[in-house]
């Protein structure tokens, strides 16, 4: 409203910069006197024309400070109206079924929030003022045309119902044309592609010229298509500017006629000349918004129909104060259950049962599938096509997102991880709420302004009353006791003996560290280690240290970057005073030569060239300078540049420099060490801090620290039995709970990328156990421990979370005995341990043939990892195979295009056949028998993948029941599913070794 109101303004202001002008010619210098008559007031011509200029010289400021301030605010508008809708979106993608992101990719979604509502934003603030203000000047300006003669206002608005047809008509095929365009355009793309990559080939066949005349004819056919649209274009054009200047052609002639007649006054004539070559503009403003809004209307339907799939958790749910004394406490109750997929194939069938509260559940599943569907239905990320899910007494469907996310947790093998850091990750679950009210109102006001949340970002939002606990440091113990719970403390601390820290956030950690020295020298001279440590030593070069460290002796409070580098202005300068810029930048120049040779221009993201140390866009611009160094020495090279090569020196160590380092060097640096070490340290400010024996080392790893020293890239083997020594000796000290705290602040790159599954794992297991839940579903979490160790993990959470209800998936189990309660999970059915298979009378014959062929196929090691879909397919392309005994499946020759055999009842044999005649009236023999197969076993396959005849032959030992698998069907499933082409990969590797 406030944006109409000013917009309302400007129009008696647009009307005053067309008056004024009029009024200027007729009243002031078309005056017949020298005294001019002024509301009664006798004002002189000059006084009066000055008068009238200045009013006209505000009146067209304050048109334009107007008019700058509503452009302003639709800016603000747009801005806000674009924040609103992105993160409206944003909030609807956390809503989405999970099932919707396998049908939806990630990069479309990205691509609708970023890009394509960014123009969005513009529409949404011109949708009201754009409209108002161009029709608002329009009419402004033919109310002042209609004001000076009804013919002026006649002819100005005479042609706009025909510019109003005309131009869209041939704006409408202009688009055609150009769609005809892009059409043509991405065949030539395609056509260039393929030129380029078969140039070669072109060249040996000959086919050349044949290609170029292909080419011809394609940019023949786009030559055409854009010439036909520069005609239209600027045909248009031509008649757009035809017609809007044959208005002015009817002002001068009919209005110079009524002037020379005395009915219209000069000035009265210029102003509506003026006022006309006004009216066009906000005339094309509205074609355009015209245009703009149905081209705005069908992206809009686009991004709705994507954002509004079925299924959508419901909005009340994830909002709202819920009743945060709700417990889920109690038993799981399943009544009918049924699930379905995107194409409605279900997908848990009828499940029935109750998961008593308080036990420990196991669900054996074999399917990957089965057990994914069932862990989403139980945390609703998944609602039943049919059926009720109760949890302690509470329908699921009615419970709020916030008591599931605070009473139920789920760890798998494949978590998700966000960017942060490992801390960060693992307390998602206690970031309800924020902790404190927002420090910078002002943002705050702007966010709910634009419909944004109100939580502001940057407060604390840990709240360890929501696992049971008053105090941080008592959440931090208890997830010590996690870690040690599920036997990952040892991996998590050789992982924090790795990384460095800051000795104000962990000072006793710090301080603990070097009173260890001592002893970890100790332990490494008895177990004869000493030698493959680089210790630090003020006469000593250490080679394991970048080149600017052992000249400083000093350690880096952080990673050292060019930037930080050029702004030592004083430090190069010392540097070209003392002499040793030479020999620095010789060093880095032999350093840059060697690595370009090893590595060339685009060989940065090998893991031997990060393992150096050095950015990639660092040496990417050494090496731009090393031409000049060779060509014109070290003097040439700026400041900025000399910081630039510098930057290699302050970055790689003598040993992974090499030979290119020598001895020489060693001892000038320690000569320069000694002489004008001091002098260079006090000019990089705090950047460096001074090694010394009895200080922590800022720059150096928990290991380093204790050593005080690295160890050497020549250790090898030895290096591993290094570091375990070493962290032996942190243990005894009684370090290892703060060394693994560290963990806590280990960064995390998006998507966990880098993460190995040992760190994965455990902290999935975490973020699900740190909450104390009520519920806890474990999909083959920590799958990639080892069998004790997961044992190991069942008993302790027995003592950790006695109250919980853990809920076991697996695809197999050890000792199913050791669950108070224990459920088979096949083909989507769910069953105790003492119940029986069956099939509902309901199934048609068609359904109960493909459910029996689903689990036959389901059975089977080499297809047990298939998808749903992907059983279903291949199911239905299979076969029944029955044969009688002594009957020759194949024989030995026979093409193989009639499939694989899976057999699942009976035995037969693989024979080779000989060619000994038989006497008659004797059975012929079958040949040497190679092996016997039984059920389980697939026939035939390698015959299919090499395209070969057979090269046995088969037979029946006993009656036999098959499943024949199709040539296609077979072939699809190894091309397209990476983990059963490996299994195929395991079963020829037993055929190579047998």
């Amino acid at each position: 409203m406030v944006l109409l109101a000013v917009t309302a303004c400007l129009f008696p202001l647009l009307y005053l910069t067309l008056e004024l002008p009029k009024r200027i010619i007729n009243d002031a210098i078309g005056a017949q006197s020298d005294v001019i008559d002024v509301f009664g007031y006798q004002v002189p011509q000059l006084t009066y024309l000055w008068a009238l200029c200045g009013g006209f010289l505000l009146a067209v400021l304050a048109h334009g400070l107007t008019k700058m301030r509503i452009n302003t605010m639709k800016g603000v508008l747009a801005e806000r109206m674009l924040r609103r809708f992105r993160y409206q979106l944003i909030a609807r993608v956390l809503r989405f079924p999970q099932p919707y992101f396998e049908r939806v990719s990630q990069g479309e979604l990205v691509s609708m929030v970023t890009a394509e509502s960014e123009p969005m934003g513009g529409l949404m603030g011109d949708a009201v003022s754009q409209p108002v203000l161009q029709a608002g000047q329009m009419l402004t300006i033919l109310y002042f045309l209609f004001a000076q003669n009804v013919w002026f206002g006649l002819a100005a608005v005479a042609l706009i119902p025909l510019q109003g047809w005309l131009i869209p008509l041939l704006q409408r095929q202009i688009n055609q044309l150009n769609k005809k365009r892009i059409k043509q355009v991405r065949a030539l793309a395609s056509e260039i592609g393929e030129s380029a990559a078969g140039a070669s080939t072109l060249r040996v066949n000959g086919g050349w010229r044949y290609r170029m005349a292909r080419v011809t004819d394609r940019l023949g056919h786009l030559y055409d298509i854009r010439f036909e649209i520069y005609q239209k274009k600027f045909f248009m054009k031509f008649l757009n500017n035809f017609i809007t200047q044959l208005t002015p052609f009817f002002f001068y002639a009919v209005g110079g006629y009524l002037v020379l007649q005395g009915k219209v006054s000069l000035g009265a004539l210029v102003a509506a000349l003026a006022a006309y070559k006004d009216l066009a503009s906000p005339w094309k403003e509205l074609l355009a918004y015209y245009n703009q809004t149905q081209d705005m209307s069908l992206r809009w339907e686009v991004i709705l129909e994507r954002f509004a799939p079925p299924g959508m958790v419901d909005e009340a749910l994830m909002s709202g104060e819920p009743d945060r004394d709700t417990r889920l406490k109690g038993d799981i109750a399943l009544a009918g259950v049924n699930v379905r997929d995107a194409d409605g194939n279900l997908v848990l069938e009828d499940l029935t049962a109750t998961f008593p509260g308080g036990q420990m559940i196991g669900i054996l599943a074999p399917s990957e599938e089965d057990r994914r569907a069932l862990a989403e239905v139980l945390t609703r990320e998944v609602l039943p096509s049919s059926g009720q899910l109760s949890l302690a007494g509470h329908d699921i469907r009615s419970l709020h997102q916030t008591v599931l996310a605070a009473r139920m947790g789920l760890a798998t093998s494949r978590p998700v991880l966000f960017q942060g850091s490992f801390g960060e990750n693992v307390l998602m679950p206690l970031r309800l709420e924020p902790r404190e009210e927002c420090g910078d109102p002002l943002a705050q006001q702007k966010a709910i302004r634009a419909g944004n949340s109100p939580d502001p970002f940057g407060v604390d939002w840990v709240a360890p009353e929501l696992a049971g606990f008053d105090h941080k440091d008592e959440l931090r113990a208890w997830w010590l006791k996690l870690v040690d719970g599920i036997g990952s403390q040892t991996t998590l601390f050789r992982r924090g003996t790795e990384l460095s820290f800051d000795a104000l956030d962990h000072p006793r950690l710090a301080e603990a560290l070097v009173g260890l020295r001592p002893k970890v020298h100790q332990a490494l001279e008895l177990a004869g280690f000493d030698g493959f440590v680089h210790f630090n030593a003020p006469d000593r070069y250490n080679p394991s240290l970048p080149v600017a460290e052992n000249l400083l002796y000093a350690t880096r409070r952080e990673p050292i970057t060019f930037e930080h580098l050029a702004e030592q202005e004083e430090f190069l300068e010392t540097l070209r005073r003392i002499g040793l810029d030479r020999d620095l930048l010789g060093l880095a120049q032999e350093v840059v030569e060697m690595l370009r040779q090893i590595f060339g221009m685009d060989g940065t993201t090998h893991p031997l060239f990060q393992k150096l140390g050095l950015r990639a866009a660092d040496y990417e611009a050494t090496l731009s300078l090393v031409q000049k160094l060779s060509s014109h020495g070290a003097a040439s090279l700026t400041p900025r540049e000399l910081a630039q090569m510098m930057i290699v020196p302050f970055s790689i160590s003598a040993e992974a420099i090499g030979p290119a380092f020598t001895e020489e060097m060693e001892t000038r640096i320690l000569s320069l060490r000694a002489s004008h070490g001091r002098e260079l340290l006090a000019t990089l400010g705090d950047l460096f801090v001074p090694l010394d024996d009895a200080r922590f080392a800022p720059g150096f790893t928990v290991l380093e620290n204790a050593i005080f020293g690295r160890v050497s890239d020549m250790a090898g083997a030895r290096g591993e039995d290094l570091r375990k020594l070493v962290g032996d000796v942190i243990l005894e000290a009684g370090l290892g709970d703060w060394v693994v705290e560290l963990i806590f602040d280990l960064p995390v790159s998006v998507g966990g990328q880098g993460l190995g599954a040992s760190f994965a794992e455990p902290l999935a297991f975490c973020r699900a156990t740190i909450k104390t839940p009520d519920i806890l579903i474990l999909d083959e979490a920590l799958s990639s421990f080892d069998a004790d160790t997961r044992a190991a993990m069942r008993e302790n959470l027995r003592a950790l979370l006695p109250d919980a209800t853990v809920i076991f998936l697996q695809a197999e189990f050890v000792d199913p005995d050791s669950f108070d309660s224990f459920f088979e999970l096949r083909h989507g059915r769910l069953r105790s341990e003492r119940a029986e298979e069956s099939t509902t009378s309901e199934d048609s014959a068609a359904s109960a043939d493909l459910s029996r062929k689903l689990r036959a196929l389901e059975s089977t090691a080499l297809f047990s990892s298939l998808n749903r879909r992907q059983l279903r397919l291949l199911a239905f392309g299979a076969r029944w195979y029955e044969a009688e005994t002594d009957t020759t499946v194949f024989h030995k020759g026979d093409p193989a295009t009639d499939g694989v055999y899976l057999i699942l009842e009976g035995e037969a044999g693989l024979y080779q056949p000989t060619t000994a005649s038989v006497a008659e009236g004797e059975k012929p023999s079958r040949g040497h028998q190679v092996v016997t197969v039984g059920p389980g076993a697939l026939v035939g396959e390698l015959g299919l993948i090499r395209k070969e005849p057979r090269a046995l032959s088969l037979v029946a030992e006993t009656p036999l029941t098959c499943l024949r698998i199709g040539e296609e069907e077979f072939l699809a499933v190894v091309e397209n599913d990476a983990h059963t082409a490996f299994k195929l990969l395991q079963v020829v590797s037993g055929y190579v070794s047998s």
